[in-house]
């Protein structure tokens, strides 16, 4: 990893630790009074054993030092508890904090950028690499200030009574974070290599866990499962390469804090001795001072080897920080409602727009439809849908279609002007306008829960009898009423428990329970049977008789019905017009009503 880029990291995430609160202080505090009272703690061994040893006075003489040593011990232990509690609440913090800023970033950049990577990607980021932030604020940073304090004042302690033990732990002490930065100088490189290969394995188990039926049907099982063997295979390396650094470092650590103790008790080994004669100002070399200081010295590395073994957590942190910051800084063209841009979401939408009661008319003139990073989908097109109207899309695939949707659900931004009855949408407020669409689409999510938390979405106020009425209207109560639970029938993940067909029509029950409208329909009926495409089909042209309605469709059998269709092809209109105007016309929608018809002998001859 390049040092610029390492930097600019380091910088983002001591940015975000403001949400650990003073928990964080909190933390350094007690890790600060735990120092403390190591030094203390030390000075009453030291002077217990002295006395008794050396000076050979009654040990009842030092009663009060055993006390306060014992009654040390205890106070240790509780602030060794207190730091723990209080860096694992900073943590938690930040890490709720961090995932509720990655869950409204991906809800503010809608279906349409989420959709760019894997489920599985979205989750190791949403969980793992979020998770893996926990260390580096609830560790890592009170460690770095805990290990400037915590030898400077043993150093302060120590250089009064023995200069040359201070000297030796100030000479010593740079060899632990030096070599702690050469060992850990890969090991954020090494863990972001990690984190790409476990969001790479857990993007493509989880797609081909989805389409694991279809996969068996093209007897690909095999290929695929080599295929989940190569991408574990690559996160077991990269993890060991982890580990690996993980280990070399504490190592080191280890070796060079126990030279540097050595190298102190020898010094005061060869002074007993007589063989050396320096560092005590001239005052004699005392068991008080040999014993302090050897007992303080351990303690004196061990905030350094703490910070030593706590690094890889940095650099855990920093190679989790890499797609977490990208995303949270992504950067892309605004979406109507924007608080500068919008003048209406201050008074309410409904009045913004007139009367609503007839519908909602689009006026569309030079619009240019482009994804979040810029790049043109569609466009320019003008158009105009008058409100109580019923538009059909159609078009090849890739024209442009669901982008056309999607500017109006406010997941792409646009250019140029699209109007709703006549104010710019782009100026109204988001929320608000979306309470006046209904959408539905070919692959509707419905969520784990009761049939009728699903239908009342929308309304969570909503009366079990209009709930009932939606689900009648969706061509869907008679299954509900056949089930022992009525509404409280437990939809389980991915609509399991139900039909295609279920699943579509309960999504349609929720669509008509929000009053919309504004019906946006993406291939509503492209999965269903020819019996429940009937029933969905129906239920859509009861329920849009007094709404505007937008659909994308391929099925071009049913366009009669429409007041007009808008025939799209690369991005531009190739045509508009009624079912009878283009079906006269020798266009686009002639030649694509002429595919369908030889599909369907196609299908005929086959069966026959």
């Amino acid at each position: 990893m390049e040092k610029s880029l390492e930097k600019v990291l380091t910088s983002w995430l001591k940015q975000q630790k403001g949400a650990c609160g003073f928990y964080l202080n909190l933390t350094v505090l007690f890790g600060l009074l735990t120092g403390l009272s190591l030094v203390v703690q030390a000075y009453f061994i030291a002077t217990i054993l002295h006395g008794v040893i050396i000076l050979e006075l009654p040990r009842e003489q030092f009663s009060h030092e055993f006390y306060a040593l014992i009654g040390l011990i205890l106070v240790r232990a509780l602030l060794a508890f207190a730091r723990e509690r209080a860096s694992f609440e900073a943590g938690k913090r930040l890490r709720s904090h961090i995932r509720s800023m990655v869950l409204d970033k991906l809800n503010e950049l809608g279906p349409a950028f989420v959709k760019g990577k894997p489920v599985g990607s979205w989750a190791s980021i949403v969980l793992e690499q979020v998770e893996d932030l926990h260390d580096f604020y609830a560790r890592y940073l009170p460690q770095v200030l805990l290990a400037g304090f915590i030898p400077l004042t043993i150093l302060v302690v120590v250089f009064p009574i023995n200069w040359a033990a201070g000297v030796i732990l100030f000479a010593t002490a740079p060899l632990i974070p030096m070599f702690m930065i050469l060992v850990g100088m890969g090991a954020a490189d090494a863990n972001r290599k990690n984190f790409g290969a476990l969001a790479q394995l857990s993007g493509h188990f989880m797609d081909r866990l989805k389409g694991l039926s279809t996969l068996k049907l093209f007897n690909r099982g095999n290929a695929e499962a080599k295929e989940i063997e190569s991408a574990s295979e690559e996160f077991r390396e990269r993890t060991m390469s982890v580990l690996r650094m993980a280990f070399l470092s504490s190592a080191v650590l280890e070796f060079f804090a126990a030279v540097s103790i050595a190298v102190l008790a020898v010094y005061f080994g060869f002074s007993y001795l007589d063989h050396l004669n320096f560092g005590d100002y001239g005052a004699g070399l005392t068991l008080f001072t040999g014993l302090f200081v050897l007992i303080l010295a351990p303690e004196f590395y061990q905030p350094l080897r703490d910070m030593g073994t706590h690094y890889h957590a940095k650099a855990q942190a920093i190679g989790a920080a890499e797609e977490l910051m990208t995303l949270l800084n992504y950067e892309h063209k605004r979406i109507q409602g924007d608080a500068e841009e919008g003048r209406v979401s201050g008074r309410c939408c409904e009045s913004a727009l007139g009367d609503i009661s007839l519908g909602l008319g689009l006026e569309a003139f030079e619009l240019r439809v482009n994804s979040l990073d810029g790049a043109p989908l569609l466009g320019p097109i003008s158009f105009r849908l008058n409100a109580g109207e019923h538009l059909a899309i159609v078009g090849p695939s890739g024209a442009g279609k669901t982008s056309l949707l999607n500017v109006l659900l406010g997941f792409l931004p646009y250019e140029g002007s699209l109007k709703v009855n006549g104010v710019e949408l782009r100026e109204l407020d988001k929320g608000i306008w979306r309470k006046q669409l209904a959408w539905l689409g070919q692959d509707p999510q419905l969520f784990h829960g009761t049939i009728r938390d699903n239908v009342a979405m929308a309304n969570p106020q909503m009366s079990d009898e209009l709930v009932r009425k939606n689900l009648a209207q969706a061509k869907v109560l008679d299954f509900v009423e056949q089930q022992a639970d009525g509404l409280d029938y437990q939809i389980g993940e991915q609509a399991a428990g139900l039909s295609v067909g279920q699943a579509q029509r309960i999504a349609l029950a929720r669509a008509l329970g929000q009053n919309a409208h504004l019906y946006l329909l993406d291939e509503p009926t492209a999965s269903l049977d020819s019996h429940s495409e009937q029933a969905v089909q129906e239920a859509l042209t009861e329920a849009m008789v007094n709404s505007t309605c937008m659909m994308v469709t391929h099925r071009l059998d049913q366009l009669d019905r429409m007041d007009a269709i808008l025939v799209l092809d690369r991005g531009l209109i190739a045509e508009q017009g009624s079912f009878a105007q283009l079906s006269q016309a020798h266009g686009v929608f002639k030649q694509m009503q002429q595919e369908a018809v030889n599909q369907a002998s196609s299908v005929e001859g086959a069966r026959s």
